[in-house]
Order: structure tokens, then sequence, then C-alpha cells
């Protein structure tokens, strides 16, 4: 049969009409002729199926004059937060005065300033907050001394204990609570549940009493069997509650629950029962005046709960049989009644799904958390009700009668607390920014707080709780979700998406569920993953619930603390300009049909590669999205950057050969500095570009890394890189060595992709006198790519060392030998020749030659690409781009530029030096950076001389990630330690060379040409007892087990938080991921954040305009930063949308003198080389060690060095951990040389 939408077997109902009106107070009654109850929702609540129909709704018993106002003068609430606060409202109703107590912890708790007097609990120093609250004189002693009349206890704390109700009344103050008797009986269960058999009501087969011992429950097993449940004698709230489900657990599950029943109430006794599997928990709310005369409110569903304790309650349990509800109600009033019972109570049971049998299981003696449901739908006021009863009313003074109380609609309540589903509940603490509730139609909110309060750790984690009413229990449900949905709690964790999850679940919209629903469910607990249905995007998902408070974190910290020192942002060249200055500078373009693109999807990768020799003019490749912001701003140039240039680019360079713009640098970039995914950039810019090819640079078996991977994810890389929009592969090594660029060929062709097999440049082969690195050199070179399959060839000139006359020279020569094959020039315009050597290239036969928008052209970055179109124009040469539409980007990138300002290197200029440093174009920045962050700006040119002298101790090698990386941190290194080549030599066997140093040396990134340096390879690796890599490096690697890695990223993560891609980042940059994504936990997705917004640290009095969607616009203004707190946090406080939010943040500038290191003096010593990070410690105190041994590791900016022991010996000390930043010389470790 039918319970409203719901088909049950096996239930009866008296009625199924639908209750629609609006709600009325439920105490009625009709000229004293009892009524029959109204529909409520689904099915008819009546304890008389046959009285009267009709009723008079404006009829409402009252309570007598007597009672009806100021039971009391004065009342004290004995307890502390929400219960306290509902009960000083109940009082004021009344118009009584009241009083609040509280422990020092609780001294900015809105019950203490809420009350019309407060008075701090004392309490000795080692005794724990709660315990304030439990002493009995104390509180005896305040309220006699305060004149007041009624202590009420609320619920837990002292609200169950005998003599707290005799030492009240004792004292001449009246408990507003049940008699002395009544909790010696019902407070212990032991005694409730020989009270149940005596009133004839079922129980659970359990002891008598108390249990002593866990040989006692062993006794109780060995004739009842498992499972069973200890329960604690006294209180509830699931404390001291333990199931054992195996024998062996007997003894710790007694010894904890009671244990915890100790510390929650007083007493450790603890009983024990049969544990009926998957019940419901039904409770009957009652109230007695003592005489034996007892009414119930009706029954509350509790069946939700984690850990015993209840999370979401109903009244009433609409979807139990209507029979089985009126037994239960005569259970509940039977037992009460025969014990004359006191004010209000609930008798709980639990029911039986299998039987539908239900078994009383205790009685609370107090009110209880979930009171406000009963509230809801009967309209009787259960704590003013409480205080009547107190004062000495009967139930009809009260006007309290059976007949005229009845159920209306269905109501719900969820208990918000600040507590992290996802780390097994564990209670958060903090600063709430931001606290508003919901409002609106059958709403009510019962609780504490506010924006700017600190959630302590030291008591209940509950911070409020919504009771939602409706005319059915569907109108319920959907008002509850959207009372969760609309209020904002921000700040600290809660468990409202956990609330959400159960709301949402299939099984609880039923309205059905037993206690075991969330023990079955434990997805539910994955909040960080969760979605709902909702209309709403910023509600539907949890990753975008907290984007606005994620982002005000964000510029809470930058306002505070700026960037990390690691991003490379000079703060003086910060604009300090909020005004979006990028945004609608681009005009309207009609967009073409079709480009490049286009024809390379439907001819192919072969059928493109012919398309560009048959090509009359020469094509260009923009770098601007990559190269050029790499070579002059560190890779620092962010997605929405990009994204605004997208549509107008898509147009303009529509006849472009590619743009370059993925790969290499930017991708671990991407999320090491600018906290983005790599793969997002990509595929959001290939849906924005759909008619240009885009160009990435793979590193060969690097992929985009600085090391060697597995094979497998070389290709799985390269696949997916496709399958996200990359079409050209330009592929190359950074030492030429041709198993490595074979592996990237292969790699990528497998994906399907078009194949550039790239030639790293470096020499002069118009300059005999340059060594190895002649014409020859390069036609063999490029044979053997050629004999690899690639579909076209690539000059990667990475420091801008082709002269138009070199140029000239190997373009000539490498189309005389390959006429079919199209050649692409890649330079730098370091010297400022770029342009001619591009043109003579050209001229020499090149098919496609790599330029930069104007605006981010010239110094390191690439030749301009509007002197190219114009210097080509209307010749046999044309670029097919007309110069006109290069105007408005040109203009857009120079105000972006701009915004970059912080990452300019300070260049003004080109330099001719470089065909002596050879430095590369894309480092050239970057170590210009790096010796900045080292304390070696001064010494730039000897840095610029040291990378000449560098390259020459390691071979003369072709310089580009990752073998520029190693040149330029054993040039920086030289320059640290004032060393030369001769003294590399004679110390390579015991110098704390930079790691990249030792790893090339050993053979870790290839064989470079000509072979490995000697003597200093043999000293190096000697001096370290390593063993020099054979052959490819990755040939040896096993594969890497995605499968594996996906499984524990989603144990991590969440199953819904990590896709493939995630995957594959984290297999090429662990430790970069794992970092973005603590990262982004903290601040979220900052890559929505416009640039001048992310960029410029707000000031006091600053507004800003964050629009986060279309149509969704946010007025952030920074009111104040606040002063420093003894923690080391500032409270930054912003106006959001005219709404105060209150933001701490650690003000990481505060030094103590105690926090500055020891310096490295004198024997033993082991000292920071250089500044940096401590990633790696090899010892700890008391190992031995060898001198020259490694015993920790240093990473500074991309260069991660040993640290060497200084000495044979023990270690005796340790001054640093890893993560630990620490300057030069500073003192790492000490070691005790051996005699």
């Amino acid at each position: 049969m039918k319970i409203g939408s719901v088909a049950i077997a096996g239930l009866s109902v008296l009625a199924a009409s639908a209750f629609t009106n609006a709600f009325q107070p439920a105490a009625l009654v009709r000229s004293g002729v009892p009524s029959r109850s109204v529909s409520f929702g689904p099915l008819n609540v009546a304890t008389e199926p046959d009285v009267d129909s009709t009723m008079d709704s404006q009829a409402v018993t009252k309570p007598s004059d007597k009672f009806a106002v100021q039971p009391f003068k004065k009342v004290l609430a004995s307890n502390r937060a929400e219960i306290a606060v509902r009960i000083m409202r109940a009082c004021t109703e009344l118009n009584m005065s009241t009083v609040a107590i509280y422990g020092y912890e609780d001294r900015y708790s809105q019950h203490r300033w809420g009350a019309d007097q407060s008075f701090m609990l004392d309490k000795l120093e080692s005794a724990t907050p709660i315990s304030a609250y439990l002493d009995i004189p104390q509180i005896i002693d305040i309220a006699k001394k305060n004149g007041v009349e009624a202590i009420h206890p609320g619920y837990g704390f002292l609200s169950e204990n005998p003599d707290f109700a005799k030492a009240c009344r004792d004292n001449g103050i009246e408990f507003v609570g049940p008699t002395v008797d009544n909790l010696n009986t019902f407070s212990d269960k032991t005694s409730a549940r020989t009270a149940a058999i005596e009133a004839n009501v079922p129980v659970v087969p359990g002891s008598d009493g108390a249990l002593n011992s866990a040989e006692e429950v062993e006794e109780f097993v060995e004739q009842y069997g498992l499972p069973v449940i200890l329960k604690a004698a006294m209180g509830g709230g699931g404390k001291g509650m333990r199931v054992i489900k195996n024998k062996e657990d007997i003894k710790p599950l007694f010894e904890s629950a009671s244990s915890e029943a100790l510390a929650s109430f007083g007493d450790g006794s603890v009983f024990v029962e049969k544990f009926i599997n998957r019940p419901r928990h039904i409770e009957v709310q009652i109230i007695g005046d003592g005489t034996g005369n007892v009414v119930h409110l009706y029954e509350r569903d509790c069946s939700v709960q984690r850990r015993h304790q209840k999370v979401i309650e109903m009244a009433p349990a609409w979807s139990l049989p209507d029979e089985l509800r009126a037994k239960l109600h005569k259970y509940a009033m039977d037992l009460t009644s025969r014990a004359n019972y006191k004010n209000a109570g609930t008798v709980e049971f639990l029911v039986d799904t299998a039987t539908m049998e239900p078994y009383f299981i205790e009685v609370n003696p107090r009110i209880q958390v979930e009171h406000t449901v009963t509230e809801e739908v009967t309209g009787v006021d259960v704590v003013k009700a409480q205080l009547r009863i107190a004062a000495g009313a009967t139930l009809e003074e009260a006007g309290l009668i059976q007949e005229n109380i009845s159920a209306r609609g269905v109501a719900i309540q969820s208990r918000v607390t600040t507590e992290n589903p996802e780390k097994d509940f564990a209670p958060d603490t903090g600063t709430i920014s931001v606290y508003r509730h919901s409002a609106g139609c059958g709403i009510r909110m019962d609780g504490i707080g506010y924006s700017g309060m600190t959630v302590t750790p030291y008591y209940d984690s509950m911070l409020c709780k919504y009771t939602v009413r409706g005319s059915t229990f569907e109108e319920a449900l959907a008002r509850m979700k959207r009372t969760l949905q609309e209020c904002r709690i921000r700040g600290v964790k809660t468990n409202i998406p956990f609330i959400l999850n159960v709301l949402t679940h299939p099984e609880f919209e039923t309205g059905i569920v037993t206690t075991s629903f969330i023990d079955e469910h434990p997805e539910l607990k994955q909040i960080s993953s969760s979605e709902w249905n909702f209309a709403s995007s910023g509600q539907a998902s949890q990753k975008s619930v907290g984007t606005t408070e994620r982002s005000l974190r964000y510029l809470a910290n930058l306002a505070i603390n700026g960037h990390p020192s690691e991003l490379g942002a000079d703060p003086k060249k910060m604009s300090g300009n909020h005004n979006d200055s990028t945004k609608n500078t681009l005009p309207e373009i009609e967009i073409p049909d079709a480009g490049m693109r286009q024809i390379l999807l439907e001819q192919g990768p072969a059928g493109y590669a012919k398309f560009v020799r048959e090509n009359k003019g020469v094509m260009l490749t923009d770098t601007t999205w990559r190269d050029a912001h790499q070579s002059l701003l560190a890779t620092r140039v962010r997605t929405s950057d990009l994204l605004r240039a997208a549509p107008y680019t898509n147009a303009a360079l529509a006849k472009a050969f590619s743009l370059e713009m993925w790969g290499g640098a930017t991708f671990d970039v991407a999320m090491r500095f600018l906290n983005e995914c790599p793969w997002e950039r990509l595929e959001k810019l290939r849906e924005a570009v759909p008619n240009v090819p885009f160009q990435m640079l793979l590193r060969g078996a690097n992929a985009v890394g600085y090391t060697n991977y597995p094979d497998n994810v070389v290709y799985k890389f390269c696949e997916q890189a496709q399958k996200s929009g990359v079409d050209v592969f330009r592929v190359f090594d950074s030492l030429n060595y041709i198993d490595n660029l074979k592996l990237g060929v292969d790699a990528a062709g497998a994906a399907g992709g078009f194949v550039e097999g790239a030639m790293s440049y470096t020499g002069d082969v118009a300059d005999p006198s340059k060594g190895k690195y002649n014409l020859e050199y390069y036609l063999d070179l490029a044979r053997k790519l050629v004999d690899m399959g690639v579909h076209s060839l690539a000059i990667k000139d990475m420091a801008g060392l082709l002269t138009p006359r070199a140029t000239t020279m190997l373009v000539s020569a490498l189309r005389e030998e390959h006429p079919d094959v199209p050649i692409h020039v890649h330079t730098h315009d370091t010297a400022g020749s770029g342009v001619a050597s591009m043109i003579a290239a050209a001229q020499a036969g090149a098919d496609v030659v790599d330029s930069a928008i104007d605006g981010m052209s010239g110094l390191t970055s690439q030749p301009s690409l509007g002197a190219l179109v114009a210097n080509m124009a209307n010749t046999d040469l044309d670029t097919g781009i007309d110069l006109k539409d290069i105007g408005p980007l040109n203009t857009y990138w120079e105000n972006v530029r701009q915004l970059y300002a912080p990452f300019e290197s300070g260049q003004l200029s080109g330099s001719s030096d470089v065909y002596q440093h050879e430095i590369p174009g894309g480092q050239y920045t970057n170590l210009l950076f790096q010796s900045q962050q080292l304390g070696l700006t001064e010494k730039w040119p000897e840095i610029k001389k040291k990378y000449a002298e560098a390259n020459i101790i390691l071979g003369d090698i072709p310089k580009v990630t990752p073998s520029s990386k190693v040149v330029g941190d054993l040039a920086q290194f030289m320059v640290a330690q004032n060393l030369d080549a001769e003294s590399i030599l004679a110390q390579a066997d015991s110098l704390a060379f930079p790691q990249s140093v030792v790893q090339y040396l050993r053979g870790e990134i290839g064989i470079p040409p000509g072979g490995f340096p000697e003597p200093l390879r043999t000293k190096v690796l000697e001096g370290r007892g390593l063993e020099p890599v054979e052959g490819r490096p990755g040939a040896s690697l096993k594969d890497y087990d995605f499968e594996a890695a996906e499984r524990k990223l989603k144990a991590t993560y969440g199953e819904k938080n990590v896709s493939e891609k995630d995957v594959l980042s984290h297999a090429l940059y662990p430790d970069v991921f794992i970092d973005w994504k603590a990262f982004e936990s903290v601040y979220g997705e900052v890559g929505n954040l416009p640039t001048h917004i992310f960029l410029n640290p707000m000031e006091e009095g600053t507004e800003i305009e964050l629009e986060t969607a279309v149509g969704k616009t946010f007025l952030i203004k920074l009111l104040s930063k606040g002063q420093v707190k003894e923690d080391g946090t500032r409270v930054v406080v912003f106006e959001v949308n005219g709404e105060r939010w209150f933001m701490p943040v650690t003000d990481n500038s505060l030094q103590t003198e105690g926090s500055r290191r020891e310096k490295a003096t004198g024997p033993g010593a082991v000292g920071s080389p250089m500044p940096g990070v401590i990633v790696k410690m090899n010892v700890k105190v008391g190992d031995e060690v060898k001198e020259g041994e490694a015993v920790a590791s240093l990473s500074a900016m991309k260069m991660e060095s040993n640290i060497p022991a200084t000495a044979t010996g023990k270690i005796s000390r340790i001054l640093v951990n890893i993560g630990d930043k620490v300057e030069g010389d500073d003192l790492i470790m000490e070691i005790e040389e051996a005699e």
C-alpha cells in the first residue's frame, strides 16, 4: 500500500489526503469536543479515528492566566551555545530575566552576551573547559547570589544528573526538568529498562544492570550471541556507545565506551543489549506534570545517525504504519505516567524493520536537540511548557490537553556542525569568515554564530540547526535543500555538503531509512567531489560552493604577504592598478570559415606537409603564447589573457602555419607558479581557436619534464595532448641524442600528430673554427630525423646564434638534400638580427619561420611578426597575413605586457655577447631571475662569463632544456663558490655539485655529441660511488602503473576530482602536482581571477569588481588588514556586496630573533651552500657518515643540489626539517668527527 508517493508493502494508513493549507497553531479544540487531528501531508495523525472531522481553527487551548507569563522572574540557563540561547528566547517571551554562565573559552559566545546577566565559571588551570559546566556547587552559588528562581539545564552536561536537580531544590531553586526520582529512574538506562519491563513495554534483551568489567560483557555474549551494543548508563548523544561484532573487540571497546561515558557524563557505567540490525529509531515526545498525567506530542523519526548521533530528524514519523505509531504513543505514556513523570522527556524505541516490532531503548529525561521539529508540527513551545510545568502548572493549566494536540505537516531538522566529513568528521576550528542564514517561509534557525566568530576546539561542534516545515514531506525536503543552499557559513569546514548528500540520496528521498543508512553509504562523506542536481550552478557542486571564500582567502593572503618570492614578481613594479585595462580592447573581426587547421584535419599530417611545401609564400608560426612570454616574462602569462586574444587571433592568423602555445616550460609553470591546470589551458584555447593548428614543444624522451620517464608515460602524454588539441609536435632533444629523439618522434607519431623533428642548434656553421658543430653535423642529424619519418624538419636556434650567413648556408644545404620535406626555422632575437636571419631563411628555401607579435617580440624573444609580414608582403615570400589585422592584436599585447611588468628582466636592449656565452633566450631571463634570488645580481656579467666556461667544462654541448639547466646550474654554482675550471676538476670528487650536473655526467639525460668530458666524469661518479647509465636513460625504466597511481590519487582527492590528465600531470611532476592541489584546496582556481586582480595586492580602501560568471558580479572592498595577533595572524576584513567577511591570514613577514638560523662555522659544521629550500634529509641524529656523503638536498628555484658531509663522523645535531627555507651558510647540521 502507498504512503504518500512511496509504495510500502504491509503498511496500513488511516488516510492519504494531503494538507495544503497554511500552517495553523496545532493545539486546537472545538467547543470542548475533541477534534479529529488535521491532516499532515501524506497521511493523517489521529489517536481517535472516529472523532468529529470538523473543527474551529480559531479555538486554541491557552495556558491559564497564572502561568501565561512570567512563571519565574529570573531563570539561569545552565548550558552553553545553541540550547542556552533557545532557553533564553523562551524566557524572554515569558517576560523573565535571563542569566548565563560561561567558561573562559566561551567568552565570545552568543549565549554570554545575549543574556541579561552572565557570569564566568572558574576552573582549575589543569581542568578541561567542559568541566566548568559540570561544577554543581559553583553554578548553585552563582544562582543564589543573583536571585535566580529556576535553572534550566538544557541537554547534555548536568541535564540528567540527579545530584544537580537535588542541589537546586535543596537551595530553593526550581530545576526545570524531571524530579530527582524521575532522574534516578530514567537517567540510568539500566533502571529505565527495569521500569519499562514493569510497565509491559517491550525491551531489547540486555543486561539487568550496569556492567563493571569486560568479563561480564563476555558472559552476556555467551548467552545471547553477537552483535551487541554497549551504552552509557548515564547520558546520551551517542557518547559511550560501541557496537561489538567480534569477540576480540569486547575488552578494548568496553574500555573505550566506559572511558568516554566517564568523560562525558561523570559516570563510566555501561550496560549491554542485543544489537538490532538496521532498525529505525523512533522517539515519542512526552510532557508530564508529575501527577501521572502525561501527554504526547507525537513522534520523531531519528533514524539518520552517525556513530549513534542523530544527524537529521523528522516529525512526525509519517512513513510508519498508524497502528504502530499509536502503539508507540501508548507505550511512552504508560511508562512515564506510571512513574509520575514531570516535565519534558523523550521515550525512544528501535523498530525492527524485519518484523516491525518496537523495542524500548531509553528515556531521555530532558529537552532534546531535535525538539524543534515537534514544535513546528504541533505548535507547542516545549521549552515554555517546561518552564510552566516547573513553576507548578498542571498540563491543563499549561494548555496541554491530549485531544487538542495534533500534528500538521512535516518538519525536518538538520544539525550543522563544524566538522570535516572526509576526515571522519574531525572537528574544524578557526574564524567564521561570513555567517549568513537562510530565511523565508517555513524556515527556523536555532544556533549561535556571527561573522568573525572564532570556533574553538573545546566544546561540541554543533554551530546551529535548521528546522523546516512543509505541508508534505516532499515540500519540507525541498525547503531544507533550499535552506542549505541559501545559508553561508564560510571559513570553517561544516557538514552541510554531507547533509546535502544525504538529502539528495534516492533512498532518503523515499522518507524511509534505517540507522545503518550512513554506514551503508560511505560515499556520502566524500564531499569534495559532491555534485547536486540544483539549478544554481554556484550551488550545484561542492567545488563551486566555496569559490568566493577561496578567492577572498587568496586576496587576503596577497594583501598581507604579497607573492611568494619563487613567483619572481618584483613588488616594486606592481602597478597597484585594479582596473581591467585589457577588457574589450580587441575589435570585432570577421571569422573565416576555415584556416590551416582544417587542411591539416582533412588531409592529415602528410597532406599538410605537402600543402606547406607547395605553398608559394612563407608561412609563420606565432610563438606569443609560449616561447615569447617564456623568454621575456619567465613563462608567467596566464590562460585568461590568452583566452581574451583567442577569437581575434583565430581570425587574424588563420593562414599561419601554427600557434606555438603549449609544452616546454609552460606545462610545469602552469601548476608550479600560476596554479592553473595545463590541460585546461590547452583545451580552453583549442575551443576558442578552431582554425589555426596548435604546436607544442616536446622534449623527446623527457616529454615536458627535466628528467627521463618510462616510455609508456611519453606515449600516453602525446596521446592525451593530441586528444586535447595539439596538432604539431616539435620534437627535440637537448643533446641531439638520437635515441631520445626517436622515442619522442615515435610517440608523437603514434598519437596521430604532425611530427616536426627539431635539431638543437649551437655553434656557427659559417665559422669553421667553432669545432664539432659544422654543416655536416647538422646534415647528418637531419638525415636521421627524416629516416625516422618526421613530417618536417626544424632548426631550433635556442640562443639566437643563427646569423643571416649561417642561416643561408644551413637552410640551403637542407633544402638541397630534402626537397620534399618542409623546413621550419626558429630563433631568438637576442642579438637583434632575428628578422634578417628569418628573411634569409625564407630566401634560402625555408617554408615556415617563427615570430612573435610585435609587443612580445625582440630581445630574448622571437623576431617581430609584423616586421616579417611587412618586409615580405607583395613578394614571392608573402605570408598571406594582413598587416592591418596585426595592429589591434599588437595593441592588446602591449597592454597585457604592462600587466606583467613585475616579471620583466629589466633588459632594455639586445645583447650581441650572446655569440660568446650562448645562453638560450628562454633561459636568459630565468637565469637572471634565479641569480637575483640567490643574491648574485651584481655578478650577472660574471655569471654570463661562467656560463660559457661551464659549457666548455661540460663538453661544449647544445644548450636547451634540460641541458641548458645543467650549464646554468654549474655556472651559478661556480660564481657562488668562486670556482674556475681548474678547481672544478681538482675537487670534482668532493664538491657539492648541483644535482643536475651529477645527473648529466652520469648519463641520465642522454649522451652529448662527442661524448662526456673526461676525466671530470669519472672523478665525479667515483667520488660518489655512482655507476654510469649506459644507452638511452629511459630504456631501462619499468612501465609506469597508471592504474595504481589513479587509485592512489582518487583515494587522496576524491573519485570525481581526478581525471586521466591529472594522473599524467602527477606522473610527470608528482611534487609540483601535489603542491598545486594543496594550493587549490586553500585558494581555489585562481586562474579564474583576472590578472590585474591576481597580481596586484589590494590596499585598505581598494574596491574591485569581480565577475565570476556571466551576470554574476561581486563588489569587493578591502576595509582593514587588522593588527597582528599572538598567533601571528591578521584578520583581513572585506566588504563583499556590502556584507563583511573576515579572513584570517598568517603574516609571514614576522621574524623573531629566535627564528634566525645559526651560521656554519668550525669543523664538522655542515652549511647551506646557497639560499634555498631543504627538500630531502638523508640522515638522522646518531647516523655515521663519511666526508663527501650527501646528507641533505637543497632546492634553489629549479636547481637541486646535494649537501655533502664536511667530515667523517657521527651526526650530533640537525637544525632543519624538509621544507625549511635557508640562507647561504645557514647551519644545517653538525658532525662529531671520528677520532
